[in-house]
């Protein structure tokens, strides 16, 4: 047998290699006008079968070794608007990438084209390209994917598509959504050397900006550097979200970096920051003026790993001079859980005061502090065991005192004022919290009956928590996750007494963050005892329509002091407080409870009797009926028949407080 000779053998197969990339290449240049014509023609069958919508090009050919150039690129939705045209697309492709069956572009020009968004009353022609096309089965093989290898993957393809120089012109993004238009032209994009310029005009149907986009680029190493910025001195203005939303949003300038991208040890890992200037936002959700954020700044490190993704606890979120370091973490390594932490180290507490965004804190505005504090949250919701729910909130405080107040005055409640309550933005009659009113009644001459009622119902640790209960927390967010929205809170009387004297009743961020940091302020700095925050509670509180106190309440209802009350009349009243307008639909037409109210009522006297509250002789000759005698009958739906009570209304705003 003749021996091998193993180095001829291996300059034959290199021969061959060598034959076959030549042979490759030739075919490649000779037909590669074909291919591109064939290509072509495939993305068109696909666009009328998949999408219903007809994809055209005039002309394109192959120009060079691997510059392509397209002219007369047009997609439009059969039926609908144009979605996309451009008069000249020129682009070139590394081969040797494309030989591997990835797509790098190396160089693209781009001039005169658009993309439009259009939706109106028959239909949007961008809606057929949204919906998710069938799962195939290589999408079910790749179903074990990791996440660093799919988010990698992703990125790297996005970023090889994007040139190393590039130049566009005069392309427009139009979006029209039933009336409501804006346009934003590019006059010119530039990157060469891996420096970027841009210039856009942005026009709406109430406004025309010049944006500037600068910065360095640099696609192949995945690094960027870009600042948005207007080209006169005012703040950018967002167009459209303020016809479609509402909202308005602006801001001097935006800057975006990133300065790693890598995958190494099976985890990929994405480093940079993100930082915006004098930001404004107004939205009747959010506060009721303007909302400012002088600076803010948010250094990132994310984190792909094969089964989780996550906010590493290195990034830093800046505002102003408060620094938060933050870790979010979704993983499903065994089961799916969510994890967030955020930590503010120490910090004086006047630079927290003076760093919270204006607008936002209104009530903070002229308050003066000193002393220190850190904070600490962690929060871990594992799916698979909900109830196993971990919340965790601490701060620490070294000398920390108000020694100025802002609008929010909280030493007011230790002395009398006057309460007006606000419903839908209108001031409700004067409500004076002190002796000169007749129906103001101190904590002591209330019957013990309604202050153990009302406690068990609203707030049964309120003298041994400080504004909070963190288990009511846990709930509350365990119930809101399940149900995929707000369904419960967790408010106390601390919250529900600051918000009704120094807040107003509106659903806004605003008012809530308020009464959050408030009800702590409040509750930590003994700055008013808990008796009389139940004193004032009780008699500002809204007990029925125009009713407000205790002492009005007593009256309204029974024709009596509140010192008189039963323990039914006291479990009735405590259970009217969430919905004191809607009293009267817990009555029959025989001016009886209902059955259901019947059994609520029964619930908190024996939930009463068991925690020590009440003693069995407590509950004689109370039966759970309920006989209104006062005023609030005439709001009843009983029958005709019946003889309407004397004195059937009563008008508060006679006393002049």
């Amino acid at each position: 047998m003749r021996k091998i000779n193993k180095k001829k053998l291996a300059v034959n197969l290199l021969k061959v290699v060598a034959v076959v990339i030549i042979l490759g290449i030739l075919s490649f240049f000779a037909f590669r006008n074909m291919v591109l014509d064939k290509a072509i023609s495939k993305i068109s069958k696909k666009m009328e079968t998949g999408y219903n919508s007809t994809f055209l090009v005039k002309a394109a050919k192959f120009e060079g070794l691997s510059h392509i150039t397209m002219e007369g690129i047009t997609i439009r939705p059969r039926g609908a608007a144009t979605l996309l045209q451009v008069e000249r697309i020129k682009t070139s492709v590394n081969l040797l990438k494309l030989f591997t069956g990835n797509i790098q572009l190396g160089t693209l020009e781009m001039k005169n084209g658009y993309v439009q968004l259009v939706k109106d009353s028959t239909g949007s022609n961008y809606e057929r390209f949204l919906k998710r096309g069938k799962k195939t089965e290589e999408d079910d093989n790749n179903k074990e994917a990791n996440y660093a290898e799919r988010a990698y993957s992703i990125l790297t393809k996005a970023l090889n598509l994007v040139p190393t120089d590039m130049s566009l012109e005069n392309l427009t993004l139009k979006m029209d959504y039933m009336g409501k238009k804006v346009s934003l032209n590019m006059d010119h994009m530039r990157l060469a050397d891996k420096q970027l310029e841009s210039e856009i005009v942005v026009t709406s149907n109430n406004l025309k900006q010049t944006w500037m986009v600068k910065g360095f680029a640099d696609p192949r190493n995945k690094k960027a550097n870009l600042k948005f910025f207007n080209t006169d001195t005012s703040r950018i203005q967002l167009p459209y979200l303020d016809e479609r939303y509402g909202l308005k949003a602006a801001f001097d300038s935006i800057q975006l970096n990133v300065t790693n991208l890598d995958m190494s040890g099976g985890e990929m890992r994405l480093d940079g920051f993100a930082s915006i200037t004098n930001f404004m936002v107004n939205h009747p959700k959010i506060a009721k003026k303007d909302v400012i954020i002088d600076k803010a700044r948010f250094d990132y490190r994310f984190l792909f790993g094969e089964d989780f993704i996550a906010l590493d606890s290195t990034s830093t979120a800046q505002l102003n001079k408060i620094k938060v370091k933050p870790l979010l973490k979704y993983s499903v390594e065994k089961d799916t859980v969510y994890q967030l932490k955020a930590d503010i180290p120490k910090m004086k507490a006047q630079d927290f005061i003076t760093s919270l965004p204006k607008g936002l804190f209104s009530n903070f505005e002229g308050m003066e502090a000193e002393g220190t504090f850190s904070y600490g949250l962690n929060f871990i919701y594992n799916k698979n065991k909900p109830r196993e729910i971990v919340f965790d909130s601490n701060l620490k405080k070294e000398g920390l005192a108000i020694i100025k107040y802002g609008a929010a005055d909280l030493n007011r409640l230790n002395g009398a004022f006057t309460y007006r309550a606000i419903e839908n933005g209108v001031q409700q009659r004067p409500v004076f919290v002190g002796f000169s009113n007749p129906f103001y009644t101190p904590l002591n001459e209330i019957s013990p009956y309604l202050r153990k009622a009302l406690l068990t119902s609203e707030d049964p640790s309120f003298f041994r928590h400080r504004g909070f209960i963190t288990e009511a927390f846990r709930q509350s967010i365990i119930k809101n996750i399940k149900t995929r929205k707000f369904a419960r809170g967790a408010s106390t009387i601390s919250m529900q007494l600051v918000k009704n004297v120094f807040l107003t009743r509106e659903k806004t961020l605003s008012r809530k963050l308020e009464e959050i940091l408030l009800v702590y302020i409040l509750e930590n700095n003994r700055i008013v005892s808990k008796e009389r925050m139940l004193e004032v509670y009780f008699n500002i509180i809204e007990w029925g329509p125009n009713v407000y106190g205790v002492g009005e309440a007593a009256r309204y209802y029974f024709q009596k002091h509140p010192g008189e009350l039963s323990l039914d009349e006291s479990i009735y009243l405590a259970s009217i407080v969430p919905r004191p307008k809607a009293f009267m639909w817990k009555f029959d037409s025989q001016g009886n409870l209902k059955s259901y109210a019947e059994r609520h009522n029964d619930y908190i006297k024996k939930l009463m009797l068991r925690r020590g509250l009440l003693i069995p002789e407590d509950t004689i000759a109370q039966n759970g009926l309920i006989n209104i005698t006062g005023p609030a009958r005439s709001r009843l739906n009983i029958k005709a028949e019946e003889v309407p009570v004397e004195n059937d209304s009563v008008d508060f705003d006679e006393f002049d407080f």
